[in-house]
């Protein structure tokens, strides 16, 4: 061997790389994230897409989540310890917020309490995406929201929190690290094509918006991001600059900034309506929440900088409780006050949900959240052991906080037992179906039908066996009944709105054939009238009330026309409702009937607008009062048809 020969020495083997303890620029980003949500929630108007604030969350919680277990993992940390962590982190604010406010809304009452009881064992159980999906609950409605419907993306969150780390350690253990970002790169792919293929464009999206496996595409793109930089950071460890690490470095600052100028485009123009939403757009939004997150936390990045400034850090390190309060509260507050606030007087509601969230923030932080997270759970219990009892402010405080758990836990139970009535429209459209069902029962085996009177249940009764007065925010209004007329040549088909109008319907057409279902769709009219017309049960005159639950769609209302068939006329009733589709379906339906003689519009959109409070809280379902003048809407267009 010559004497100045060196052997080659390969370079040691690196620690197992590990995240640093705080990352750059993700609280300000979660800060922007949870003021658009807030925004979007309490004045919708002026930031229509502030809903993306969520999909900014998920992927800052796949990356952070995706991150840990990989430096956990390094370091043979037991997933357990993972999952206590995240229950330290997420339940205490969860437990305090569910107990808090369903104690409160058993005050305030009204349909704040409606299945309440479903929404408490979704949020406890992290399922609450599932419960509303379940119970056709729309997340997008703005009449009798659900009280904890933004938990649905808390769900969402805790379920991949279960199931990820299984793949993390199945990666870990059998694929290189150069391959691991395909797996939840792929993942996401398919998320995204599953929500595009399940949307039905011009129909309510909330059911591939609240699903697990349509909307993780921003988790899973997260995780793929992490994985992207932990293969980085080993490489890294080597004192090598690869070609991406050269590439990073010049394009990162230019990346995040393009991308968060896009998002913040996105939340200003784009509508929760708006079908490129579901065909793809959220996935894109991920996608650039992914090259903020990116650019901000690496080293030096003046991106995560700026996103640092201290006010934004407040707000990001408490914009898990910002999310969690800001929404029950708001719909505590609206449902406390007398009426919809008008004019000045319209950010009476938000400026006081916003003033006792961040109180209700605040002390949850400092003294729930806080507290639990760097002492665990054993925290609880610190204050009744002996060696505190030489502290009797802090044993008093305890005690105290005993005593309100113990009426939280009382309030929580009788909110979800008097939640078991269901919502006032839930109320008022139950009482149409029995009337219509007693109309029925009492039609003669053969001949004309006739009606039953109105009986006492059918002016709201709750659908118990036993009757209850009907809870109604309508008073005797102005409103004069048509007088009777023979209903026996009359079918009536529509939706709930119809069914909550049927008991005065039925006494202004006796005889009147009503078949009205919830969430029918007016596209499902051709169908059902083709059929009635085969059955030779389709009457002389029809009456199509539809439009409430989604648009006409293309030759809707020529289809229709086509299965009544010639000489028959039809009365269509347009729509009143806070829904997108709103202003289109009125437009085509006036439109429609004014090129077709045999047709007449029964105009409720604005018979009712100058009677709202003949509707019940959700503002789209009449009470009693408020049929009467559903059913005067239909006389008048049939005196028009002559």
């Amino acid at each position: 061997m010559a004497p100045h020969t060196r052997l080659p020495i390969a370079p040691p083997a690196p620690p197992a790389s590990r995240m640093p303890t705080r990352l750059p620029g993700l609280d300000g980003l979660r800060a922007l994230a949870v003021i658009a949500v807030i925004v979007y929630h309490y004045v919708p108007g002026a930031l229509p897409g502030g809903y993306i604030g969520v999909d900014v969350f998920f992927v800052i919680s796949g990356f952070l989540i995706t991150s840990l277990l990989t430096g956990s993992l390094g370091r043979k940390e037991r997933l357990g310890s993972f999952w206590m962590r995240r229950a330290r982190r997420l339940l205490p604010a969860l437990v305090v917020l569910v107990l808090t406010c369903c104690t409160a809304a058993l005050f305030v009452g009204k349909d704040v309490l409606a299945g309440i009881g479903a929404q408490i064992a979704g949020a406890l159980t992290f399922s609450s995406n599932w419960v509303y999906i379940a119970l056709d609950q729309s997340y997008f409605a703005q009449g009798s929201p659900q009280l904890f419907r933004n938990l649905w993306s808390l769900a969402v969150e805790e379920q991949f929190y279960l199931v990820w780390p299984f793949v993390v350690l199945a990666l870990v253990a059998w694929m290189p690290r150069r391959g691991r970002a395909i797996v939840p790169l792929l993942l996401a792919l398919a998320s995204v094509a599953a929500m595009a293929a399940l949307y039905r464009p011009g129909s309510d999206p909330s059911g591939v918006y609240y699903g697990t496996g349509t909307h993780f595409f921003g988790l899973a793109l997260g995780a793929g991001l992490a994985f992207v930089l932990d293969r980085q950071r080993r490489w890294n460890l080597y004192g090598h600059e690869s070609w991406g690490e050269r590439f990073a470095r010049r394009s990162a600052p230019a990346v995040g900034i393009l991308s968060l100028v896009a998002l913040t485009c996105y939340a200003v123009f784009v509508h929760d309506s708006d079908a490129f939403n579901y065909d793809g757009g959220l996935g894109v939004v991920s996608l650039l929440s992914v090259g903020v997150v990116w650019a901000a936390t690496r080293p030096g990045s003046a991106l995560g900088a700026a996103l640092d400034v201290r006010p934004l850090r407040a707000v990001g390190v408490r914009s898990y409780g910002l999310y969690l309060w800001h929404w029950p509260v708001l719909v505590l507050v609206a449902a406390a006050l007398p009426g919809p606030p008008a004019g000045a007087w319209a950010w009476l509601v938000p400026s006081i949900a916003l003033a006792i969230s961040a109180v209700a923030t605040a002390l949850s932080y400092r003294f729930v959240e806080t507290p639990i997270r760097r002492g665990g759970f054993r925290m609880l219990t610190r204050p009744f052991t002996s060696a505190r009892r030489a502290r009797p402010a802090l044993f008093a405080a305890a005690s105290a906080g005993c005593v309100a758990l113990l009426v939280g836990v009382v309030g929580t139970s009788a909110a979800a037992v008097e939640g078991m009535k269901g919502t006032i429209a839930e109320q008022q459209v139950a009482a149409g179906q029995r009337a219509i069902d007693a109309a029925r029962h009492q039609q003669p085996s053969t001949g004309t039908p006739t009606a039953a009177p109105p009986t006492p249940s059918a002016t709201g009764a709750s659908p118990s066996a036993t009757p209850t007065p009907q809870p109604t925010t309508t008073r005797p209004g102005p409103v004069v009944p048509p007088e009777p007329r023979n209903g026996a040549g009359i079918t009536a088909i529509g939706d709930s709105v119809m069914l909550a109008s049927a008991p005065a319907l039925l006494t202004a057409f006796p005889g009147i054939d009503i078949d009205a279902v919830v969430s029918r769709s007016p596209r499902d009219a051709p169908t059902l009238l083709a059929q009635k017309a085969a059955a030779g049960t389709l009457r002389d005159t029809v009456v199509i009330g539809l439009g409430t639950n989604g648009y006409l769609g293309t030759g809707t209302l020529d289809r229709d026309l086509a299965a009544v068939g010639p000489g028959r006329r039809i009365v269509f009733v347009n729509i009143f409702a806070d829904r997108p589709w709103l202003q289109e379906v009125d437009g085509d339906l006036a439109g429609f009937v004014a090129a077709h003689p045999q047709t007449a519009l029964a105009d409720w959109h604005d018979a009712i607008a100058a009677h709202p409070e003949l509707l019940g809280p959700d503002g789209i379902h009449p009470g009693s009062q408020g049929g009467v003048l559903y059913a005067d809407c239909v006389a008048s267009a049939l005196d028009r048809l002559g």
